[in-house]
């Protein structure tokens, strides 16, 4: 069974992030940052290009009370860096799993910052999940570094399509098990 979706998602601080919720001003910045190919490569369902109307059916989506996904964007106003540099998605499977996606900006890779989210993603478990579950493609190896230092083990290799490259692609598999706080 799918659990409820959370109708406000908390907002999650680091040293040079706030994630917080998506909101409409976001557009702009989802739309070139998303819209770029290096970005809509990297994961399974941006498009490339991003046709009209994607970044608002996203901001659209994350305030139904029935989605099944979470995403929160890395906002990293307050440390001089854009409002947006990247985005950061838990998807509800089942049995107390999600799975965890993220992308960043070309602008800020190579910064740290996704491992920065993801570190604070994992503590705060706003999904109070037993088990996070990621999947990077093979040739983003960058983004399996960000997993691996944050404590996910490997547990296979598969393969996904990714809409941008409109062809399935060999993956990696991790996961991480969580404490899950009883308060």
């Amino acid at each position: 069974m799918i659990q409820e979706a959370i109708s406000v998602l908390p907002k999650i601080e680091t040293e040079r992030l706030t994630l917080r919720p998506l909101r409409a001003s976001d557009r702009g910045l989802l739309d070139l940052y998303a819209g770029d190919a290096r970005v809509a490569k990297m994961t399974a369902n941006i498009p490339h290009p991003l046709p009209p109307g994607a970044s608002e059916a996203l901001i659209a989506g994350a305030s139904d009370l029935k989605r099944s996904e979470d995403s929160w964007v890395l906002d990293g106003h307050d440390a001089g860096l854009a409002e947006l540099v990247g985005l950061m998605t838990l998807t509800r499977l089942d049995r107390g799993q999600s799975e965890i996606s993220y992308w960043l900006a070309p602008a800020f890779w190579h910064m740290g910052l996704a491992r920065e989210a993801l570190a604070a993603m994992l503590i705060a478990n706003p999904q109070r999940c037993e088990t996070i579950f990621g999947t990077v493609f093979q040739d983003n190896p960058a983004s399996a570094r960000v997993l691996t230092h944050c404590g996910f083990s490997y547990i296979g290799d598969a393969e996904a399509h990714s809409v941008a490259r409109a062809a399935t692609a060999p993956t990696w598999t991790y996961h991480k098990c969580l404490k899950v706080s009883t308060s």
